[in-house]
């Protein structure tokens, strides 16, 4: 047999599984099946109107030649401004890139300091890319188990026991993908209280729900309540989320001047700039204040409270409420078993749940396994309330029917 013209580094990372899912729930959509799609986590309102009337003002005045590669002056002041006004740091220019989505942000972070031999904790359940990422860049990720009854969130002598020499970086999302959890500040401080007596380590606060509020409570990253650890934290973030502007393609991260300056130049040799129009929307976006934000935060609001009010009361099925974001983690493993007992699914786990759901009632979600926790599945509940009736009736009738 001839030896694969594959790389060991591409071998080592796997699709992302929502966008595997959604393009499952996709084909079988243009197949003609009656297919309700709750994986992807995208909101389902349109990027606001004075965002997309700068990106249209940016075409027309010509704005659409190479920039920066790591960002335009005036949007990256924008950035500034933001992380000033809504979080209380100041950054320098030279201190913040701007990429082609939050993704590439984490991407350029992980290239820029990793390399083989090194550990990288990342509290589980987590965002599904953040192994792959880890794993692409030759160093290891360590899992660390975070289940429903500690409320997702990763507790102090759990972090303490996972730190070795090897440790490299930890991530922390809050608002969480995909439970929606929230650390409050008093555990991030218990948190901070560790990682300070372990300068070796530095802290990538994925804050990309930052504003995807369920609670009312002010937001909280690791740097507001410990801000001597800003020469080791990097902050990520971008407006995909919060403007809905999945598709325009505009991360951003914060932190050390001598990292951001390694993380554009990986950028320098990838994609070069984030895209020009973009640039101008996201700039609209930031100066733009939040109040365009408001409709959509009360929708998932709403949207929240009825899937989780539905969600437990299907038998074998446990979810507890979120706090950010727009996704409901579902503790599924009774359900799972009852299934398989009754011989419904083929294996007494997620995949094979998620299957079921998927070929029998036409509901896409995503198993819980592809972010680190078997056992569970993971809605986003970024869709209309008519299909959230709907899908709910389907996912009750699948497993009690």
């Amino acid at each position: 047999m001839s030896k694969s013209p594959l790389s060991s580094c591409v071998n080592r990372i796997e699709e992302s599984p929502t966008l595997a899912i959604t393009a499952k729930a996709i084909k079988l959509k243009a197949e003609g099946r009656d297919i309700i799609a709750l994986a992807a986590g995208e909101p389902d309102f349109d990027t606001p109107d004075f965002i997309k009337e700068a990106a249209i003002k940016a075409i027309n005045n010509g704005f659409t030649k190479y920039t920066p590669v790591s960002g335009t002056a005036s949007l990256k002041q924008a950035v500034l401004s933001k992380l000033k006004r809504d979080n209380g740091l100041d950054y320098k220019i030279d201190e913040v890139v701007v990429s082609v989505g939050g993704k590439q942000s984490i991407f350029n972070l992980c290239l820029a300091i990793l390399e083989h031999g090194d550990e990288v904790i990342i509290p589980a359940p987590y965002w599904v890319s953040y192994t792959d990422i880890v794993n692409l860049t030759g160093a290891s990720p360590i899992v660390v188990e975070c289940d429903i009854d500690q409320s997702f969130k990763m507790t102090p002598s759990q972090l303490e026991q996972n730190i070795t020499k090897k440790t490299k970086l930890i991530f922390l999302n809050s608002p969480s993908n995909p439970t929606g959890a929230v650390y409050s500040e008093s555990e991030l401080r218990a948190l901070a209280d560790i990682l300070m007596r372990h300068p070796q380590i530095y802290i990538g606060t994925d804050d990309i729900y930052e504003h995807i509020n369920l609670t009312g409570e002010s937001f909280n990253n690791i740097l507001m309540i410990e801000p001597s650890l800003k020469d080791r934290v990097i902050i990520l973030n971008g407006v995909s989320k919060a403007y809905s502007m999945t598709g325009w393609r505009i991360g951003f991260a914060a932190g050390p001047k001598l990292i951001i300056a390694a993380m554009s130049k990986l950028q320098s040799q990838s994609t070069s700039n984030p895209t020009s129009i973009s640039q101008v929307a996201a700039e609209a976006a930031l100066n733009g204040g939040k109040e365009c934000m408001l409709p959509m935060i009360k929708a998932f609001k709403e949207r929240h409270d009825f899937v989780v009010e539905k969600l437990n009361n299907i038998d074998g099925f446990k979810c507890i409420p979120a706090e950010g974001a727009f996704y409901a983690f579902i503790d599924a493993k009774k359900a799972i078993n009852n299934l398989f007992d009754n011989k419904k699914i083929k294996e007494a786990n997620d995949l094979s749940l998620t299957e079921y759901l998927i070929e029998s009632q036409g509901v896409a979600v995503v198993p819980g396994s592809a972010f680190g926790l078997s056992g569970y599945f993971r809605i986003s509940f970024a869709t209309s309330m008519e299909n959230l009736v709907e899908s709910m009736k389907r996912i009750k009738q699948a497993v009690e029917g």
